[in-house]
């Protein structure tokens, strides 16, 4: 996964938005209706990676079949996981995976939907 598609598959996401809180370099993806942050990457790094949100259980499943996989940089060890994304070849987390991590992250922050009450008439 390159950097501007890791971007434009988070701005896909529904509600999702990208921030620069940190510096001018880091992209930080959040979700519009709360706030909440669901990815970080500094996309121009030479050490490519991204850090998403994750169920603690999943994280370390994850993490003990990804080498590349590992605690969130700089953030909740339990709750975060940054992935690698500068590999290539047979040890490489696969894009799909990556993707579908991203969209488990979103999952976990966006805003509840509420659903109308049903009137009992």
């Amino acid at each position: 996964m390159t950097p501007d598609e890791l971007r434009e598959f988070c701005l896909a996401l529904p509600q999702a938005t990208e921030t620069f809180p940190f510096d001018e370099s880091t992209s930080v993806f959040k979700t519009s209706g709360n706030g909440k942050i669901f990815a970080l990457s500094d996309l121009g790094a030479s050490a490519f990676s991204v850090s998403l949100k994750c169920d603690p259980d999943e994280s370390v499943a994850l993490r003990s079949a990804y080498p590349q996989i590992t605690p969130g940089y700089h953030l909740n060890k339990k709750h975060w996981i940054t992935i690698d994304l500068g590999g290539a070849g047979a040890g490489a987390v696969p894009d799909d995976l990556v993707e579908q991590l991203i969209t488990d992250s979103h999952r976990l922050v966006r805003p509840k939907v509420r659903r109308p009450a049903q009137s009992s008439g």
